[in-house]
């Protein structure tokens, strides 16, 4: 076993399979001389070489078109996308070009194997369009997987799994979580995750909070508070938003009757809305109350400190809510 921080692992599992398959480089601005602006790449140039350590021009468009062409040529790219707003800019590339590329060259192209390393969040102050997580804009794109790490382990283990699934992938990693000093235990050896399957973090009874990301610890840590008042909340992790764990969100769903969805983002249109949909569906007759979706405002992140950790979500902010509902049923 080692202990990594949710950095390390990062670090760790993206050289691990650089030095497994040739065919795996990254590149991205900054990620070469700088190592990233998070650290994450820190040391690889040395290692690998600038032919599998490119930095590149400030151009979401460019790095994401030449990963798509690098891939369609049997490599396998890991860019990386500094600020996640700026997937606005390359949206047409991911959504209308690497998502269909197999299904419109029927099969004869047997996928799109680029990993996209999304950074992404709120609380370091960066103002409207540097703060997002906007997993929401792809979750209505056919072709494209979405993952959404909360923890060392989970990240490590992910995004091995994504770099060798043969299809494009969204990579989210939170700003708040690179900067975590919490280390989890990893196995040695080759360990990975699968794509599209949910963990409970915390078992319970009373209600289930289905979220993901920098959401997950604070939800935790919101149920821990709870369980000294006597109410038992489970905690559920997606990890994968997309193809999304359904059989793992009913199970939970129907041994607790209650569902509080969480996440980051701004509650309209987002992962909740899908979410609470599949519930309704397929879990109606074992709720014992209405889903309840907790979300951002529908504001732009602010850049002030105050008004930002208003935002943001909290612990707080989180075991409120959860309680009134519990109270109110």
């Amino acid at each position: 076993m080692n202990e990594y921080n949710f950095t390390q692992a990062l670090k760790n599992a993206l050289k691990e399979e650089m030095q497994k398959d040739s065919s795996v480089f990254v590149l991205g601005e900054d990620i070469g001389l700088r190592g990233g602006v998070y650290g994450v790449t820190e040391g690889f140039r040395d290692e690998f070489g600038e032919d599998r350590v490119m930095d590149t021009p400030v151009s979401e468009t460019g790095i994401i078109g030449a990963s798509i062409g690098a891939a369609l040529m049997g490599m396998r790219p890991v860019p990386e996308i500094m600020f996640c707003d700026f997937l606005a800019c390359c949206y047409d590339q991911i959504a209308n070009q690497a998502s269909k590329w197999t299904y419109m060259s029927g099969g004869k192209i047997k996928g799109i194997p680029m990993t996209v390393r999304v950074c992404c969040g709120a609380g370091v102050r960066a103002g409207s369009q540097h703060s997002q997580t906007n997993e929401g804009w792809f979750m209505n794109v056919p072709g494209i997987k979405i993952v959404y790490p909360s923890s060392p382990r989970d990240a490590y283990g992910l995004l091995k799994s994504s770099i060798r699934d043969q299809n494009p992938v969204l990579f989210y990693e939170h700003k708040l979580l690179y900067a975590s000093e919490r280390k989890e235990e990893i196995p040695d050896g080759d360990f990975t995750i699968p794509i599209g399957k949910s963990e409970v973090k915390k078992e319970g009874k009373d209600a289930t909070i289905i979220t993901y990301g920098l959401m997950v610890e604070r939800s935790i840590e919101a149920a821990n508070r709870l369980q000294k008042q006597g109410l038992d909340i489970e905690v559920l992790d997606l990890r994968t938003l997309k193809p999304l764990d359904e059989e793992g969100i009913i199970e939970s769903v129907t041994k607790t009757g209650k569902a509080i969805i969480i996440h980051e983002a701004p509650k309209t249109g987002g992962v909740g809305s899908e979410v609470a949909a599949v519930i309704s569906e397929k879990s109606f007759s074992s709720l014992t109350g209405p889903v309840i979706r907790l979300g951002a405002p529908d504001t732009p992140v602010p850049h002030s400190g105050m008004m930002e950790d208003n935002w943001l979500l909290s612990v707080d902010v989180i075991q409120n809510k959860v309680k009134s509902v519990l109270e109110n049923i």
